[in-house]
C-alpha cells in the first residue's frame, strides 16, 4: 500500500516537473487516485486515507527536487510574460496612433487661416447697381444686410478688441484607401476634448491658444507676421500675406467676415438645414496663391463659400476648399492634396448688442490623388465647438500681447508641412483608422454621435 501511495505522488511530481500545469496534473492524477482507493477497499485494510494534493511540487521531494522547483517557477514567469506581451504591444500601437491622430487633427483643424488678406478697418464698397454686375451688387446688398443683422456697422466699428473662450471636441472619423473604407465606429466616445482662448485687436492682430488631448497649439498675428507654434514643429512663420484666423470668421467677428466677402459674387441660393440661403463665392487671387506656394508645393486654388440666411441675414454655413500640387523629386507624377472644410454656424445670441454664434461643427476632408487609383486616400475628421464666454473692449489689452515668440525660426514654412508624414512624396497609409482615442474629460460627455459631432452648449 505504501508503495502504491508513493508511486502516485511520484507520478504527480514527475508530470509537474515536465512542464504540466498543476491543475492538469491533478486532473490526470484523479483517475490514479481512484484506482488506488479501489485497491485499498478490495484489500480490506484499515483504509489509510491519501494525503491532500499539493498546489505545486513537494519541497521535501527526493534529491534533485530543487532544480524541478526552479523549473516550475520559470514556467510560471514565462506564462505571465506571454500574457503581458500582446497587451503591451497593443498599448504601444494605440499610443502611437493617438499621437499621429492628434497631430493630424491639430495641424489641419487647429488654426487654419482665411484665403485672403482682410482689413476690417476699410469700409465696405458702396452699394451700387449702376455699371456693376448683378452678382457683385447682390453680394454687396447681402453683406449690408448681414452687418445690420449682426448689430450694425456703427456698433461693430466701435469694437477695439475682443475675447472669446470655448471648448472643442475633435475626432478622425473615416479613412479610405484603395476602395477600402475604415470607419471609427466609436467616434463619439473617442473624440478628443479640449479648450481654446482667442484674443483679437484692431488692426489685424489676433492670438489663439488651443489645447486638445494633452497637446497645445499657439498661433497669432501682430498685424505684420502670422506665426504658429506646435509641439512637433516649434515656432514658425506662415507663408504669404497676413490673413485672419478662420475660426474667428465662424460667427465670432462679423465685421471681419463681412470684409472677407467684400470681393465676392452671389452665385445663387441653396437650403442649409432647411433654411433658404444666399451663396457668396470668394476666390483667392493668383498673387496670394503664389506668395503661399514654396518650392515643389504649389497652391493652385483656394475658394471660400459663405451661406447667408435669407430669414435672419446671418452667416450660417462656410465651405472652403484649397488644392495643392506637390511635384515629385524623382520626376514622377505630381501628387495633389485637396482640403475641404465645411462649417455649420449655429446658436446666435446677442452679446453687448452683437450677434455671436455660440456653437457649431466642422467636417474636414483630406483627399490625396494624382498617382495610381489604388494610392488615392481620403481622410475625414470632425470638430464640434461651443463658446462659453465673450467680451469686447477688454481693459488693459495691448499690442504686447501679440508679440511673436522669440524662438521663431528664420524664414517661413509652407502649409504642406501639416500634411500627414510620409505622404508628401510617396504613398503611405495614414494611421487615422487605428485611432484609440479616449475621452479625457467626462464633463464633456454631452456629445452625441449621429454622423457628425453635436455639442450641446446650453
Amino acid at each position: 500500500m505504501d508503495t502504491k501511495k508513493h508511486g502516485f505522488f511520484s507520478a504527480l511530481r514527475e508530470e509537474v516537473a515536465c512542464g504540466l500545469s498543476p491543475a492538469r496534473a491533478r486532473r490526470r492524477s484523479a483517475s490514479n487516485a481512484a484506482e488506488v482507493a479501489a485497491a485499498l477497499r478490495v484489500a480490506g485494510g484499515a483504509g489509510e486515507a491519501l494525503a491532500p494534493l499539493m498546489e505545486g511540487p513537494d519541497p521535501e521531494a527526493a534529491p534533485g527536487a530543487g532544480a524541478r522547483r526552479e523549473g516550475w517557477g520559470q514556467w510560471v514567469r514565462g506564462q505571465l510574460q506571454l500574457a503581458r506581451a500582446p497587451a503591451s504591444a497593443a498599448a504601444a500601437d494605440a499610443g502611437a496612433a493617438r499621437r499621429n491622430d492628434l497631430r493630424l487633427l491639430l495641424g489641419v483643424m487647429g488654426a487654419p487661416l482665411a484665403p485672403v488678406h482682410v482689413c476690417a478697418a476699410e469700409p465696405l464698397p458702396h452699394l451700387s447697381i449702376k455699371d456693376t454686375p448683378i452678382e457683385t451688387s447682390s453680394a454687396q446688398y447681402i453683406l449690408q444686410q448681414y452687418l445690420a443683422a449682426s448689430g450694425g456697422q456703427r456698433l461693430l466699428s466701435s469694437i477695439r478688441n475682443a475675447y472669446a473662450m470655448g471648448k472643442v471636441r475633435m475626432v478622425a472619423t473615416e479613412f479610405e484607401t484603395g476602395g477600402r473604407v475604415v470607419r471609427n465606429r466609436m467616434a463619439a466616445q473617442r473624440a478628443e476634448p479640449g479648450r481654446f482662448v482667442l484674443w483679437q485687436m484692431v488692426p489685424e492682430m489676433w492670438y489663439i491658444e488651443l489645447a486638445v488631448g494633452g497637446s497645445k497649439v499657439h498661433a497669432g498675428c501682430n498685424g505684420k507676421l502670422v506665426w504658429r507654434h506646435t509641439p512637433w514643429l516649434g515656432a514658425h512663420a506662415a507663408k504669404g500675406p497676413v490673413r485672419p484666423l478662420r475660426r474667428a470668421l465662424q460667427g465670432l467677428d462679423p465685421l471681419t467676415a463681412a470684409s472677407m466677402f467684400a470681393g465676392a459674387r452671389c452665385i445663387g441660393e441653396r437650403k442649409v438645414n432647411g433654411e433658404d440661403c444666399f451663396i457668396l463665392k470668394l476666390c483667392a487671387d493668383p498673387e496670394t496663391l503664389r506668395a503661399r506656394s514654396e518650392g515643389l508645393a504649389e497652391i493652385i486654388r483656394h475658394v471660400l463659400f459663405g451661406y447667408f440666411s435669407q430669414k435672419t441675414g446671418l452667416l450660417v454655413h462656410m465651405e472652403d476648399s484649397h488644392l495643392t500640387r506637390i511635384q515629385s523629386t524623382t520626376g514622377g507624377d505630381a501628387v495633389y492634396w485637396e482640403t475641404t472644410i465645411n462649417s455649420f454656424i449655429e446658436d446666435y445670441r446677442p452679446v453687448e448688442g452683437i450677434m455671436i454664434a455660440h456653437s457649431g461643427r466642422s467636417a474636414v476632408t483630406l483627399f490625396r490623388f494624382g498617382e495610381a487609383a489604388m494610392s488615392h486616400t481620403k481622410t475625414r475628421m470632425e470638430e464640434a465647438w461651443s463658446i462659453e464666454e465673450v467680451a469686447f473692449n477688454v481693459p488693459g489689452l495691448s499690442m504686447d500681447c501679440f508679440i511673436p515668440p522669440t524662438d521663431i525660426k528664420s524664414g517661413s514654412v509652407s502649409e504642406t508641412v501639416e500634411l500627414p508624414q510620409g505622404e508628401k512624396s510617396k504613398v503611405g497609409l495614414l494611421p487615422c483608422h487605428r485611432a484609440k482615442v479616449a475621452a479625457l474629460e467626462k464633463a464633456d460627455d454631452n456629445v452625441a454621435w449621429s454622423g457628425a459631432l453635436q455639442l450641446d452648449c446650453k
